[in-house]
């Protein structure tokens, strides 16, 4: 069986940047994220989103369905360490950089999220919580 085929989704933050994200074509305004979002909030690997066909450019509408992955991002002056990153990847995670400095994790729905924060909190370095967010998490007022 042949995969459908990947295209661009752009995502444009509340600053008016852009982001573009591979997707399968799904059909009927419907993508499949193949993507580590580096930069949006809300969205995960997997997830399926509607887009909408703007001056032949495709853009993020809203999520349509969860696929239970979540984003962390993990940041640091120099390149994020191997070590680090073997060890997402033992827990069951999976990771994608914008650069050497600056990764994406997609944490599985098998995987605890607390579990994946915990290794970042023990590595020292700068990171934070993408989907969900930890308003989301924790509460507003955290």
């Amino acid at each position: 069986m042949t995969a459908p085929p990947l295209t661009k989704v752009a995502f444009t933050d509340d600053q008016g940047d852009v982001e573009t994200l591979w997707a399968f074509d799904l059909g009927d305004g419907r993508y499949k994220l193949d993507s580590t979002p580096w930069y949006q909030y809300g969205v995960s690997y997997q997830d399926i989103v509607l887009a909408v066909d703007r001056d032949g450019q495709l853009h993020f509408d809203r999520v349509i369905i969860k696929s239970g992955y979540r984003t962390l991002r993990v940041r640091s002056n120099n390149a994020v360490p191997q070590s680090l990153l073997d060890s997402v990847v033992a827990l069951g995670c999976k990771y994608e950089g914008a650069n050497p400095a600056f990764v994406g994790i997609d944490v599985p729905a098998n995987v605890e999220l607390s579990t994946a924060a915990d290794l970042l909190i023990a590595s020292g370095l700068e990171w934070e919580y993408a989907d969900p967010t930890y308003e989301q998490i924790y509460g507003p007022e955290a």
